[in-house]
Formats: structure tokens, C-alpha cells, sequence
């Protein structure tokens, strides 16, 4: 059975009753927003498994704010930066062609940037320097997908 227009305005109406009751009961509130350091104390680098940190440290929530901090390049450290990929494939392949630099290479010194998951969609990070082997053989990228939580006093 295919998702008709009637279909879709039942489940739109129902999904925006559901929040009108939320926000009218006089217990709830919003949730404060968080900021998350990728990788904790490890920051981003290269060789940490970031994948596996996202699992460990989830689940991420809308308008969290993810935090990339790591040294800028110089003589001894070699850059890294921080794109958004378009889909899963290219997450897979790491395929940056049609992905977008949200972090520079000098963006995550000091006390990093700011990533903040508003937009409820899966989000693909990965680093792209080295033409994306950072991202193959480093181990640099995640999955985000941001999900609504309620607070509860």
C-alpha cells in the first residue's frame, strides 16, 4: 500500500498534536543543549576510531553541538579539517567530491568549532585531508543521527 497525500496529512496532524500536548503540559521543558567534544579527551586526530566513539557516546540529540578540536598544522603535526559527506556511499568510500568543509585546517586550534546538529537527517563526518586518507586508513569519520528528546523534571 503506497503512502498517499491523506496518509501523509493524518501523520502530520498527529505528529504536530503530539507536540502541542508536550508543550502544553506544565511539567516539560525544554532540554538544555549539549556540547560534545569529538573524541573526548582524544580530540580528532589521526588513528582514533571515531566511529566507534560515536557508538559509545551516543545517542546525539537535535541542536546538540559537536566540538572538533585539534592542532593547527605546523612543521610537526600534520592538518586536518572536517566535511560533512553527502550520503552513506560516500561515507563508505570516502568519497569527498561532493562533500562540504565545515573545519578548516586551522579552525579546530584553541578552543576548536562548532558543529550544531539541527537539522534532524543523518549527519556524515569525515577528515578530508590527504585526499581522504585520513578518512580511510585514520579512521576519521562518524555517524550522527540526531534524535527529539523531551526533558523530564
Amino acid at each position: 500500500m503506497a503512502l498517499t497525500y491523506a496518509h501523509a496529512l493524518v501523520l502530520v496532524v498527529m505528529a504536530a498534536s503530539t507536540l502541542a500536548v508536550c508543550m502544553a503540559n506544565p511539567y516539560w521543558k525544554p532540554c538544555p543543549n549539549r556540547k560534545i567534544v569529538v573524541g573526548g579527551s582524544e580530540n580528532w586526530h589521526f588513528g582514533f576510531n571515531y566511529a566507534e566513539w560515536a557508538l559509545k557516546n551516543g545517542p546525539f540529540y537535535f541542536n546538540d553541538t559537536l566540538v572538533f578540536k585539534y592542532d593547527p598544522p605546523s612543521d610537526t603535526i600534520r592538518p586536518h579539517s572536517v566535511y560533512l559527506l553527502p550520503n552513506f556511499w560516500s561515507y563508505l568510500t570516502c568519497n569527498l567530491t561532493k562533500a562540504t568543509m565545515v573545519g578548516s585546517p586551522t579552525q579546530g586550534g584553541n578552543e576548536g568549532f562548532e558543529f550544531t546538529l539541527n537539522k534532524w537527517q543523518p549527519h556524515y563526518f569525515a577528515c578530508g585531508e590527504h585526499d581522504g586518507i585520513h578518512c580511510k586508513d585514520g579512521l576519521m569519520k562518524f555517524i550522527v543521527m540526531p534524535m527529539f528528546r523531551p526533558c523530564r523534571n
